[in-house]
């Protein structure tokens, strides 16, 4: 029977990536593999011919012959028939990863090496408050986590007792497949690939080897963190695995908003109301700031929403360069219920301005915007 088209068998165009034809390979592989397949004959033929495909293609050398003479271009390459080589299989693992629990391929033996893997992240939400956003502090916290059982030390066995050898794997940590071409090597279901067995695990952690605890830390914060900004404390979160390294603890800060107060990044805006006096005469008025009252002159005139900038009076920043301003606003009120006699004052005033109640000129956008109309 002659050879199905290479690209044809694994879907793919003539002008496909690596990628693409590793992607390709590894849907293939994970449909036809013979584990996944035990009733199906002709799967393992489909998973041969995809594996042979791959082999070819994911080589340039091979690739190129293919490409300009077909089959009949592979029969002097390496691996016999169809070009086909178990060489083009050191990669096999990370194609297809854990999913059916085998590590290596056409390996040299000896007993399996379970990987070291680094433990999860964990995150900390942590509401504060606005001044303590502003300049700093520092902060314990209750940290749920895994740790260490201290009654077994971490070995998973009852004090006085410790790990057999798993009857599965005889302490290799793998079993073994043949099928056709290829030796499998799997993780033993057994013992997870340890290669021992717990008969009498440890009664407190039940043979997990850790327990859940609420660990205290304590949380330097910087004087200038924002709502939403995330603090990193390397190595407090979940223990690794096979002596790999713990994760890390995040803290997620949440800034509870000022009753005066808003923050625009490094600088702080604040509003204050005027009455028509003030505003029209002038005056002196005491304004909060985050280290205590600040005395700003308003000059005669005042209108309202004009502003005024008080320097350094804002937020530090968190690389300790330099701090933001704090932005006055104004707000002149004009009041809604008046005396007899602020009323007879009011008059008296009216009486003497000048009057002009033409619309105001427009400004320069609604000018140009007119322009265009």
């Amino acid at each position: 029977m002659s050879k199905r088209d290479y690209y044809e068998v694994l879907g793919v165009g003539r002008e496909a990536g690596e990628s693409d034809i590793k992607g390709a390979y590894r849907k293939l592989a994970l449909k036809y593999h013979p584990d996944r397949n035990p009733e199906d004959p002709q799967a393992e033929d489909k998973f041969k011919e995809a594996s042979e495909a791959y082999s070819v293609l994911s080589d340039p050398q091979k690739r190129a012959a293919y490409d300009r003479y077909g089959h009949a271009g592979l029969q002097s390459s390496a691996g016999g028939a169809g070009g086909f080589s178990p060489d083009a299989f050191a990669d096999f693992s990370d194609i297809l990863g854990d999913f059916f629990g085998f590590g290596d391929l056409f390996g040299s033996g000896g007993r399996r090496r379970t990987r070291a893997q680094r433990g999860e992240d964990v995150r900390y939400d942590l509401e504060i408050e606005f001044e303590e956003a502003i300049f700093g502090m520092t902060a314990k916290i209750q940290v749920p986590k895994l740790d260490v059982c201290d009654r077994c030390q971490g070995s998973g066995a009852e004090p006085g007792s410790q790990a057999s050898t798993c009857p599965t794997c005889h302490g290799r940590g793998e079993t073994i497949y043949q099928q056709s071409f290829l030796s499998i090597r799997r993780t033993c279901t057994t013992c997870g690939g340890s290669g021992q067995v717990l008969r009498n695990p440890c009664s407190q952690c039940r043979g997990q080897r850790y327990q859940q605890v609420q660990k205290e830390l304590k949380v330097n914060i910087p004087g200038g963190v924002d709502d939403g900004t995330r603090l990193r404390l390397a190595g407090e979160g979940q223990p690794g695995a096979n002596g790999g390294p713990a994760g890390d603890l995040y803290v997620f800060l949440k800034v509870k908003p000022h009753a005066f107060f808003e923050r625009n990044e490094a600088d702080l805006h604040c509003t204050i109301p005027l009455n028509i006096a003030q505003a029209a005469l002038g005056a002196e008025v005491d304004v909060p700031t985050l280290e205590g009252m600040h005395n700003l002159k308003i000059p005669e005139g005042t209108q309202s929403g004009a502003r005024f900038r008080l320097r350094h009076k804002g937020v530090p920043s968190l690389n300790g360069s330099g701090r933001g301003d704090l932005y006055v606003h104004v707000d002149v009120k004009i009041p809604s219920k008046l005396s007899r006699e602020q009323r007879k004052l009011l008059e008296q005033l009216r009486d003497t301005l000048p009057v002009d109640n033409a619309p105001s000129e427009k400004g320069l956008f609604e000018k140009v915007k007119d322009y265009f109309i």
